[in-house]
């Protein structure tokens, strides 16, 4: 049983679906672009959290240059993250991933590499995967210390194939951190009908990702992009720790749950939030709801915990 809506994200989404924001999908994929890109950047609130410095970068992939965007805290902990931005593998850039950047990097003293990978439709899978190793391996090179994937939403799906190359292929890993993660590509959880009408994600917005993502039918069988996949084929072991956050009211919710599980089973420490009265996307709507902002907080916290007892 699903809990009840946070009150304050109520209203906001309220007010979200009033002013024309949802859905998140549209007919055309640059409306919908400038739709979201519009939105993330209201959703930062007026004041950007402070770092040391922000500069872009470009990371030479196998076949295509990455710009990335590196943050450097004002109170370096020798950690670094690649981030890797929510919006559905169609959505999003380095603007609508800054205020998310600015916050991992300030709660973690974490330098932050936010890649601006490759979309879809123009870039199906695995373009935005093989983008997101490419920038995770220069970072492993150009920083020191702990090294740590993750994102949100479709930027978690893409942290958590990550983690399968870097297990691999290299980099070590450190830790993984996926927030309420795209992780099925067939939509066959329960939680895709119980909260098909989000609220905020819907299930409809999920089929126009996917479809545009992963076009075939084999490539829906990726274990680097269907982690069920990798699960049923023994693929899970030997991954760096993992905080898996879900939230309770979102279609992914089961998705998430599921893989943390997995990992558990494969011998993987799991670190799990399970986000009561929460929708997916709370990690950028912690303006509006202080729930949100503290759920989101306990994750970097739990990530932190991770890194110090690895």
């Amino acid at each position: 049983m699903s809990s009840a809506l946070d009150p304050e994200l109520a209203a906001a989404i309220e007010r979200l679906a009033a002013d024309g924001w949802l859905p998140l999908t549209r007919p055309d994929v640059a409306e919908a672009r400038r739709n979201y890109r519009d939105l993330a950047l209201i959703r930062r609130g007026a004041d950007a959290e402070p770092v040391a410095s922000v500069h872009d970068d470009v990371v030479s992939g196998p076949d295509a240059d990455v710009v990335v965007r590196v943050y450097r805290p004002e109170d370096p902990r020798g950690v670094t993250v690649v981030w890797l931005h929510g919006g559905g593998w169609v959505l999003g850039d380095l603007d609508t991933a800054d205020a998310a950047a600015r916050r991992v990097a300030r709660a973690l003293g974490a330098t932050v590499v936010s890649v601006d990978y490759r979309l879809a439709p123009e870039h199906p899978h695995p373009a935005a995967l093989q983008d997101a190793h490419a920038a995770l391996r220069w970072a492993s090179t150009q920083f020191g210390g702990r090294l740590v994937v993750g994102g949100d939403s479709a930027g978690a799906g893409l942290a958590a194939g990550c983690a399968l190359l870097a297990r691999d292929w290299g980099p070590r890993l450190d830790a993984q951190l996926l927030l309420y993660p795209g992780l099925d590509p067939t939509m066959s959880h329960p939680s895709v009908v119980e909260n098909a009408d989000g609220p905020f994600l819907t299930a409809a917005d999920m089929r126009w990702f996917w479809e545009r993502y992963v076009p075939g039918e084999q490539a829906r069988l990726d274990p680097s992009v269907n982690l069920g996949e990798a699960a049923r084929l023994g693929e899970l072991d030997d991954l760096a720790p993992a905080v898996v956050a879900t939230a309770d009211l979102d279609p992914l919710r089961d998705e998430g749950l599921v893989h943390a599980a997995a990992m558990t089973a494969a011998g993987v420490t799991v670190r799990e939030l399970h986000g009561q009265g929460l929708v997916h996307g709370y990690f950028g709507l912690g303006a509006a709801s202080a729930a949100a902002r503290a759920e989101g907080d306990r994750a970097l916290e739990l990530l932190a915990e991770l890194l110090a007892t690895g």
